[in-house]
């Protein structure tokens, strides 16, 4: 599974959320968690009030964004402008897993396979 910004601008704060019931059944089956370098830049705002979200980071493989072309490709065949979200798509393919979203309406325009949150 890869995470974008929504999950955890929600529920990365609060321990006993439904992201962090997430991560620990991942964890405990060793199930892969993933998110991208974008999506941290719309999540992280003040490091001092965000501790949790600094501790759950640790659960998760974090991707650099790469893939440009592929990127810019998919955002034309889509006629949307989401960098990050289509970023996360394209990661999401290459990893061959889904996408835990609160955004499912432009992820729909990204032919991205998602789980809403």
């Amino acid at each position: 599974m890869i995470v974008d910004a929504g999950p955890l601008i929600l529920d990365s704060e609060n321990l006993n959320s439904r992201l962090w019931a997430l991560i620990k059944r991942a964890t405990e089956r060793g199930d892969d968690l993933h998110t991208t370098h974008p999506v941290l830049a719309q999540v992280w705002r003040e490091p001092a009030r965000q501790a949790n979200l600094s501790r759950a980071l640790r659960y998760f493989n974090i991707h650099a964004l790469d893939e440009s072309v592929d990127i810019g490709l998919r955002l034309a065949k889509s006629d949307t402008s989401d960098v990050v979200d289509a970023h996360l798509t394209v990661v999401a393919e290459g990893l061959g897993t889904f996408i835990l979203t609160t955004d499912h309406e432009d992820m729909s325009k990204l032919s991205a396979r998602f789980e809403r949150y």
